[in-house]
């Protein structure tokens, strides 16, 4: 699974790093660090990450399950 999060877009409100904190951390109060190679394992956290952005700045290939699947912030 490959993420992607639009640092611009992203207003730190940390629902990520609470939703799926194998993935995504906050680095002080308002930078976001997270792993671009999310293991499958972690699809459905992630997938919970994804909906619960505030800024629908994450986007998710692979979501589905499958290596071509792609699945916005659309929440």
């Amino acid at each position: 699974m490959r993420l992607v999060v639009d640092l611009n877009g992203c207003q730190g409100y940390a629902q990520c790093a609470f939703l799926a904190p194998d993935v995504f951390t906050m680095h002080g109060e308002e930078s976001l660090v997270y792993n671009p190679q999310a293991e499958q394992e972690q699809r459905e956290r992630v997938a919970r990450a994804v909906a619960a952005c505030p800024g629908q700045a994450i986007t998710a290939d692979g979501l589905d399950g499958s290596a071509g699947g792609t699945s916005d912030a659309a929440h």
